[in-house]
């Protein structure tokens, strides 16, 4: 089955192959078979092109090793997160966010607050992970309460905890998008204040608009003051119980290292829980394997804090560990390599290389369900590109991170995706209320076609140098 060759494959057969794995993915998804075997046999139908394209199934295994292998941190803090939630639940932490939420937040701007509230969190943690595993379980149960849908909750969690990913310093893909594009970091976020904060302010706006829509005016107190009493008769309701969100705050400021932060903050959320819940080590360990199981006797409390624990995201890393496997064989295929490089080819123009970028950026993605990934490959391939048509590398940043870090998670199979129907215990339904994850890209679009936002090598406006040319040329 193998053919003796060492070279690229022809465009032909990068396309093909690519479309073939996709396909399969595809299908397997529309025929509701779950996420795991349509993903499997993705990863199977990529390695049987591998193997016709001439590789060894020693290089393919490797490929899929080193998949696997960038994946290893976010399983660790995805294994951390499913820890916390359940610690949190257990230590009064969920509990005490939900008793106080549901009495002091208005329906009406219930979803304009959580989305600004991600947003602050993210950017000071830098970990959209993070974000939705704590705020993001609070506030699930605070809209249950108000009554506003689950997926609009979930959107606006989303869309404001990867605001932080995409815009805080200390997040890992904020600065891994200036290094693959040879940039700097502050001149990254800077370009991306261009396309995210009106993007943002969009986001806001409509979270407004469905928050007045959907709150109707009619607030149920019964339910309100029923689910206030069966938190407060099940646990000792207290500010104390917050601690462990503050100290993960001020680990995250001080930049200490995500899994050194979670740890510690781990540890610490264990000694809350035994003192303000009076819980034993036995019980805390046992809500961080599995997850903490509520039986206050109310359905709709025990429905939202019955979650947490290892075992919660255990599937999520398993489907992480296929999807990256995908994206290391086709990238050690050179199949995402020869596609990119094709359409660099027809490339004239700034918009047309930005536009290139973005729609590499979502293959790779798509084809790898890995952010990083994404990322990388297209940021390598294309920075010469920027070099030589004289664009800033800080656009090319901008639109890595436009459409990578947020793309992640609207990608069915994208590791964030999972991440959040795993924690969340939901669907794909968040997706069209994850505003901000496809306003950003769309605003990109629009600072490629018309120039503004857009600088060359010399930190020049491209509008500005045309104006010049053509004042040039009618002198």
């Amino acid at each position: 089955m193998e053919k003796e060759r060492n070279n690229k494959p022809t465009l032909k057969e990068a396309v093909l192959g690519f479309i073939i794995t996709m396909g399969v993915i595809v299908l397997g998804l529309r025929m509701k078979a779950g996420m795991e075997m349509p993903l499997m046999l993705g990863a199977i139908t990529a390695a049987m092109v591998s193997l016709y394209l001439g590789n060894k199934w020693n290089d393919i295994q490797d490929s899929i090793v080193d998949g696997i292998a960038n994946t290893a941190v976010t399983n660790i803090i995805l294994i951390f997160s499913g820890i916390l939630v359940g610690v949190w639940i257990l230590g009064g932490a969920v509990p005490t966010l939900i008793y106080y939420g549901i009495q002091l937040i208005s329906p009406k701007f219930f979803l304009p607050i959580t989305f600004l509230l991600a947003c602050l969190t993210s950017v000071a943690t830098g970990t959209s992970f993070g974000t939705i595993a704590t705020i993001g379980v609070g506030s699930l149960g605070i809209g249950t309460g108000l009554g506003i849908p689950t997926a609009m909750t979930i959107g606006a969690v989303v869309s404001g905890s990867f605001f932080g990913d995409k815009m805080s310093p200390i997040s890992d893909t904020t600065n891994i998008a200036p290094a693959m594009a040879g940039g700097d970091l502050f001149e990254h976020i800077g370009s991306m204040l261009w396309t995210t904060i009106p993007a943002a302010i969009v986001a806001a706006v409509a979270y407004t608009f469905l928050g007045l829509k959907h709150s109707g005016g009619n607030i149920d107190y019964e339910l309100i003051n029923q689910i206030s009493a069966t938190l407060d008769n099940n646990f000792n309701i207290s500010l104390l119980t917050l601690l462990p969100f503050v100290l993960l705050l001020i680990l995250s400021i001080k930049k200490v290292p995500g899994i050194i932060t979670l740890a510690v903050v781990s540890a610490f959320s264990y000694l809350c829980a035994i003192f303000t819940q009076g819980v034993t080590f036995r019980e805390l360990m046992k809500a961080s394997v599995s997850g903490y199981k509520s039986q206050t006797g109310m359905e709709l409390i025990d429905k939202i804090l019955s979650r947490g624990g290892i075992s919660m995201l255990m599937g999520v890393i398993v489907l992480i560990i296929i999807s990256t496997s995908i994206g290391g064989i086709l990238e050690r295929s050179k199949i995402l390599q020869v596609i990119v490089e094709a359409m660099l080819k027809k490339v004239k123009t700034h918009t047309g290389l930005i536009l290139s970028t973005m729609l590499s950026c979502y293959a790779v993605v798509g084809a790898t369900g890995n952010m990083v990934v994404g990322m990388i490959l297209p940021g390598r391939t294309f920075r010469p590109a920027y070099e030589k048509m004289d664009v800033h590398s800080k656009v090319l940043s901008r639109t890595l991170e436009d459409v990578c870090t947020l793309g992640n998670s609207i990608i069915p199979w994208g590791g964030a995706a999972l991440f959040i129907q795993g924690v969340f215990g939901t669907d794909l339904s968040y997706i069209p209320y994850a505003i901000l994850n496809y306003t950003v890209p769309l605003f990109s679009i629009i600072l490629a076609v018309t120039g503004i936002g857009v600088w060359n090598r010399e930190g020049t406006p491209v509008n500005e140098l045309k104006t010049t040319a053509i004042l040039e040329t009618e002198h």
